[in-house]
């Protein structure tokens, strides 16, 4: 395992290699210009959605608002920020648009609609339309005058996509095609103009269309009575006999995987910002709850338990935000690269974006179960008033459950993750085998104490996070070499190889974060960046030895089983920490300001 640091990694390589801390993207290294484009759309966000967020969730009464809404939003050039500027858009960097979807992860259920239409609604045609469909549409995208939706799911393909059976059938004459079958949780139905559709053509070929929703043979089903995020439009969508132009086919006949998987990879990393920015936002709102509400003559946030609750959310949504930013440089600087070589910039998004195609899904999954635990921990601060729907944290808590579910659930992310980690082994593109037989050879030999700079702040996180891949590669290397090519099929094992991948680059996105600010001289060792750092490792560490363990004891046995859990018990060990008494610090500083303050 290399421990060079360098500056990019590619897609997967971060469980072999290390990155320099200093090529870390962070919140403080935010320009000017995108302190003032967050501003921006948090004062939308604040005076527009806001005020509206108890009508936006009765939209069967108020049916026009979010459209209306994202007209403002079209207005402000918030929906065609990330567009180029020959269709209408405003060309922001990659970064940049980091920090607008997660403020948008704050505009509660609009946030779905204004994402559906900037991202799987308008992005396939970005990515893979022709120059006359691009020009056509993304204009009137970018400013709000059309709206769009995504038309993927169906009654007996939601995971399996490829199993659709919507058809498209070409006509007698070749110059249309006739589209047949239903769509359905489709996202901004109830007022979209334009509808990105894939069909079977022949009932063979998964291909991708365009379908304006005012084409005769297009009906919408009733909105759908959701859990949460009730803001958003979702209904069925039904084609028959709909006749659209040949011209409006999207993509290549027989391609339209491409379409849908690519964009997803955009999707997921997108909602990894936008469920970050929802986190925040909610330890904010507990926040200020617990230093307003009393009981016993004191404020609840003087107890050791609120306050217990009020640090972990933090330490958690630091740990999601330094995995998202870094993220978000390395695909800003592949993006820069591919364009330099001489890739447009649509294509180069799309191949950076697939490229990180596994930190996307581990982005997905990481994120959201973060903002499921810092909503439910808020409901519990605010206690039986929580559970009303008179305080913020009852819809919040609502909202947050479906992120688990979009862009693929959480579970197909996990095995996602692994899966394209092993297909780039397979492919040659990342050397998973060299290091983890070293592993294997290792546990034979007498431990290696390091000849480590003991004096270095973060000497102890160093040496576990390169530990912790160990780990991996042990447990896994040694899955795949008693399943060979059914390792796919032993799901329950490929899951906790993914909790172990996924807190590994927290880990590491956490530390490097955490690493450089300290070498810019942003903070301090006695920070509390060096204080969450700190409880996230003790913490991690001990998931990995229990994902770890039970993997191996889920597939070994005899003489193996003993190495192998020597062995992870070796590689996850981490000195003893006092977590209650940081955790007491970082509490203290998010109720001093009455925020997440990092």
């Amino acid at each position: 395992m290399s421990t060079e640091k360098i500056k990019n990694l590619d897609g997967g390589e971060f469980l072999i290699k290390s990155q320099d801390p200093l090529s870390t993207f962070c919140p403080s290294d935010f320009t000017e210009e995108q302190l003032m484009f967050r501003d921006m759309v948090k004062d939308f966000v604040r005076t527009r959605i806001d005020p509206n967020v108890a009508k936006i969730d009765k939209q069967l009464q108020n049916p026009d608002l979010v459209p209306a809404l994202l007209d403002e939003a079209g207005a402000l050039g918030i929906l065609g920020a990330s567009l180029p500027e020959e269709y209408g858009g405003m060309g922001i960097d990659f970064n940049s648009e980091s920090v607008l979807s997660e403020e948008l992860g704050k505009a509660h259920s609009f946030g779905v609609s204004a994402a559906a239409h900037t991202g799987i609604g308008t992005l396939p045609i970005l990515y893979y339309g022709t120059e006359e469909q691009k020009n056509k549409y993304l204009p009137k995208l970018a400013t709000g005058e059309m709206k769009a939706a995504y038309c993927l799911t169906e009654p007996d393909s939601g995971s399996d996509a490829l199993a659709a059976k919507t058809r498209a059938d070409l006509s007698e004459d070749g110059k249309h095609y006739i589209i047949n079958g239903q769509k359905m949780w489709i996202t901004n139905a109830g007022f979209a103009d334009v509808f990105t559709v894939f069909a079977k053509i022949g009932g063979e070929h998964f291909t991708g269309f365009i379908i304006e929703a005012d084409r005769e043979g297009v009906t919408l089903g009733d909105e759908e009575i959701k859990l949460g995020i009730k803001g958003s439009s979702t209904r069925q969508v039904f084609f028959e006999n709909v006749k659209i132009p040949v011209e409006n086919l999207l993509g290549e006949p027989g391609k339209g995987h491409r379409i849908a998987f690519n964009v997803l990879n955009i999707g997921r990393y997108k909602l990894g910002l936008m469920v970050m920015g929802g986190s925040k936002r909610v330890i904010d709102i507990a926040a200020n709850y617990a230093s307003e509400r009393h009981q016993f003559g004191v404020p609840i946030a003087s107890f050791g338990a609120i306050r217990h609750k009020l640090a972990e959310m933090c330490i958690r949504t630091y740990a999601a935000e330094s995995a998202t930013y870094r993220i978000s440089q390395l695909i800003n600087d592949r993006i820069k690269l591919l364009e330099h070589e001489g890739m447009d910039r649509p294509q180069a998004k799309l191949t950076a974006a697939e490229e990180y195609n596994v930190e996307c899904a581990i982005l997905k999954v990481f994120g959201s179960e973060v903002l499921d635990y810092t909503v439910d921990e808020a409901v519990q601060i605010f206690g039986g008033t929580g559970y009303s729907e008179e305080y913020p944290v009852a819809r919040i808590y609502r909202d947050a459950r479906i992120n688990r579910i979009f862009e693929g659930t959480n579970e197909i992310n996990r095995m996602l993750a692994v899966g394209q980690l092993m297909k780039k082994a397979l492919k040659g593109k990342l050397d998973l085998l060299g290091p983890a037989t070293k592993i294997i050879d290792e546990l034979m030999e007498i431990p290696d104490f390091g000849d480590e700079d003991e004096n270095d702040l973060f000497y102890h996180e160093k040496k576990a996070m390169v530990n912790s891949k160990k780990a991996i590669l042990l447990t896994a290397g040694a899955a795949a070499k008693k399943f060979m090519m059914d390792l796919e099929k032993q799901q329950e094992i490929l899951l906790y190889f993914a909790n172990m991948l996924i807190d590994v680059f927290a880990m590491e996105s956490v530390l490097l974060r955490t690493e450089k600010l300290f070498i810019t001289g942003k903070i301090t060792a006695e920070s509390n960046q060096v204080n969450m750092t700190r409880c996230y490792f003790a913490d991690a560490a001990d998931r990995i030895h229990d994902a770890g363990r039970s993997a191996v004891c889920g597939f070994a046995e005899g003489d193996d089983l003993t190495i192998l859990l020597m062995g992870v018990k070796r590689f996850t060990k981490f000195p003893p920490v006092n977590t209650v008494a940081l955790r007491q610090k970082i509490a203290q500083q998010v109720i001093k300001e009455n925020k997440y303050p990092f």
